[in-house]
């Protein structure tokens, strides 16, 4: 399974974000894809999401941190998926010597997102 993280924003205008998987037997319809590279040592400060979107990393390590101080780190061959479109958004910064290579892939904010939350201890 590939791994993800949703980043998706809560009833407080904040933005949350919760790790899992997509699935590989799901076909999700897309509006568009683009690509997009940034050199090392790249930060983009506070911001949501322009639109819902998956950003399929091709290559580089990102911190990304929420409002409230939560963070996760995308690595390589992993997904986030961009829901927090309102409210406070998010900040990331890349991580060592390599250039983030990325694709985003847009959605419909109607169509129905491939995403599997992981299962935690103490999740009802």
């Amino acid at each position: 399974m590939i791994k993800a993280y949703r980043l998706y924003t809560g009833p407080d205008g904040h933005a949350y974000f919760k790790t899992g998987n997509v699935s590989e037997a799901v076909i999700t319809q897309a509006e568009s894809i683009r690509f997009q590279e940034s050199p090392p040592g790249s930060v983009y400060d506070w911001h949501p999401a322009p639109t819902v979107q998956f950003v399929i990393n091709l290559k580089g390590t990102l911190e990304f941190t929420t409002y409230l101080g939560e963070t996760f780190i995308l690595k390589p061959g992993e997904v986030l998926i961009a829901m927090d479109t309102t409210g406070s958004g998010h900040k990331w910064r890349l991580l060592g010597d390599d250039p983030w290579q990325r694709a985003y892939v847009v959605f419909n904010q109607d169509t129905g997102i491939n995403f599997v939350a992981e299962e935690r201890v103490g999740d009802v």
